[in-house]
């Protein structure tokens, strides 16, 4: 009987020990991780090389648009210049000329397309050492202070409310801005 409610004490005590471990309290903070991106001071240097690249796509692109323009208005005078029995006799090469210029329009609709493409893969590569310092930092801040988690309160995300501790200053401290 002693030897049972000995057993008994004991699995109450585990249960509640293992209930008080549960129910431990967990640490969580917030922060807004696009604000602080916005404000790193590397971030105007990454704007300027993205702004260089996207001007040299431009000008290639306009360059394109300048010459198919001048081209097509060399078609209209000479095709508006001619009689109807030179044009019959010459309308192979002005079929060869609308296709060339055809061509050319659709050649620039895909430079536009890559250069889209390409101005976006240039900004991820640039963006993306500034997200793993940022990233690298909130880690290091979180271990310090005990978060077991920390959630992104940046507009859009699925943090409704962040009343709880916020890491931003800390985390700007620590990457020295």
């Amino acid at each position: 009987m002693m030897r049972n409610i000995r057993t008994m004490m004991i699995a109450v005590a585990l249960f509640f020990g293992a209930m008080s471990a549960a129910t431990a309290q967990v640490k969580i903070a917030h922060i807004d991780v696009q604000k602080l991106l916005e404000e790193m001071p590397e971030r105007k240097s990454v704007e300027a090389q993205l702004k260089k690249v996207e001007q040299s796509y431009m000008n290639d692109i306009q360059a394109a648009v300048k010459e198919l323009q001048a081209r097509a208005e060399k078609y209209q005078k000479e095709a508006a210049a001619l009689s109807e029995a030179e044009l019959k006799k010459r309308e192979a090469e002005f079929l060869k000329k609308s296709e060339e210029i055809q061509t050319m329009e659709a050649n620039i609709r895909q430079s536009q397309q890559t250069a889209a493409q390409k101005l976006q893969e240039k900004q991820k590569e640039l963006v993306e050492p500034l997200l793993k310092k940022v990233k690298s930092s909130i880690e290091k801040i979180a271990k310090s202070k005990g978060f077991q988690y920390v959630l992104d309160s940046s507009a859009g995300s699925s943090v409704i409310v962040a009343t709880g501790d916020d890491l931003y200053s800390a985390v700007k401290k620590d990457l020295g801005f």
